[in-house]
């Protein structure tokens, strides 16, 4: 990394810092061998995602997949980020032949050889890319993918606005933060006069703005967590939202341990709609993790569920768990159509 700081002149803005330590071929925190997802710190991981904590998301999931399939006419799933390709098998034991094809798009190699091993048992609907292709067709998901991709640090200090970024910092080679004045703001005015830290994410909407472009026909639903904009830059959420994972720990320094803990931002919802309704992809519903998931028929599967499981499930559901902060927020490429997951609780005004 500071060979990569002093290549650049002495400084890299955030966004290109955190795309290093997460990508990095090799050595980047996606790109190395680290077990990453699983339930417990003693099996070598850093964090759990909702597919690992209960089958019973993916076949929640799954109901709002086979309504999306049936309103756009496709059979084709798209997975952005596919992690353990946990999920991958959960939607695609509970859609069962309604997919025709399942293309995963991951850009880590070590993850892609863990989703092989998972997913060997659909080997005949299972294939992967590298990167979006010119045209597809389908349903598109993604579960906490968006929090992954890089961000832009602004501050405003005394009042000037700067872009944050890495430098390394005396003989010994440390990395330290540096700001530079910038023409760049928060998509709003931020009250008040105080310092203040916060996020913007050129690349996630970039990307939506890609998806628009290619998706020809079908849907797109992302699931993580963030915020609409008017709650993402309060004036009392100074101190930004990057957040790393490590042994199931967090903490809210990113540049010790490079390559060996996760690197995250939490979402800007509303950026993410206009960019994509922008580029032609008008939004199609956003809600809660927990009302998604209960509009998609979790309590109904929880009634038959063991103790463990409904314990499982609680995490997704509960406010002070998963079921507030997280978010999910979908697209529609096609007619409108009252999508199952959206019927109770949509917030899309809020956006």
């Amino acid at each position: 990394m500071a060979e990569s700081i002093r290549r650049a002149g002495g400084w890299l803005p955030f966004d290109r810092f955190m795309a290093l330590a997460l990508y990095a071929p090799g050595l980047g925190y996606y790109a190395n061998d680290s077990r990453k997802f699983g339930q417990l710190p003693s099996s070598g991981s850093d964090f759990v995602t909702a597919p690992e904590m209960t089958p019973l998301f993916g076949r929640a999931l799954a109901a709002q997949v086979a309504d999306a399939f049936a309103a756009t006419g496709t059979d084709e799933v798209w997975e952005f980020g596919a992690g353990s390709g946990a999920l991958a098998a959960q939607l695609l034991r509970a859609l069962g032949e309604r997919v025709r094809r399942y293309t995963i798009v991951d850009l880590s190699g070590s993850l892609r050889a863990r989703q092989q091993e998972a997913l060997a048992g659909f080997a005949g609907q299972v294939e992967w890319a590298s990167e979006l292709p010119d045209a597809m067709r389908g349903v598109v998901i993604g579960n906490e993918v968006l929090d992954a991709m890089p961000v832009k640090l602004l501050v405003r200090t005394q009042g000037q606005w700067h872009e944050r970024g890495v430098e390394v910092a005396g003989a010994a080679g440390a990395l330290g933060w540096a700001d530079r004045p910038t023409e760049l703001r928060p998509p709003v005015d931020i009250a008040g006069e105080h310092d203040y830290l916060t996020e913007i994410h050129p690349q996630a909407e970039a990307f939506m703005r890609t998806l628009a472009d290619r998706l020809e026909r079908g849907a797109a639903f992302f699931i993580d967590y963030g915020f609409a904009e008017s709650e993402y830059y309060h004036p009392q959420r100074h101190m930004g939202t990057v957040m790393c994972h490590r042994g199931h720990l967090a903490d809210s320094d990113p540049l010790p341990d490079l390559g060996c803990k996760d690197i995250t931002a939490h979402v800007n919802f509303s950026g993410i709609a206009l960019a994509a309704q922008e580029a032609g992809l008008p939004t199609l519903g956003y809600t809660t993790q927990a009302r998604f998931l209960m509009n998609c028929g979790l309590l109904s599967l929880l009634e038959q569920a063991s103790a463990a499981e409904r314990i499982a499930a609680h995490r997704l559901l509960a406010e002070h768990e998963m079921g507030e902060l997280f978010k999910v927020i979908g697209f529609h490429r096609g007619d409108f159509w009252d999508a199952v997951g959206f019927r109770d609780g949509d917030r899309t005004h809020t956006l």
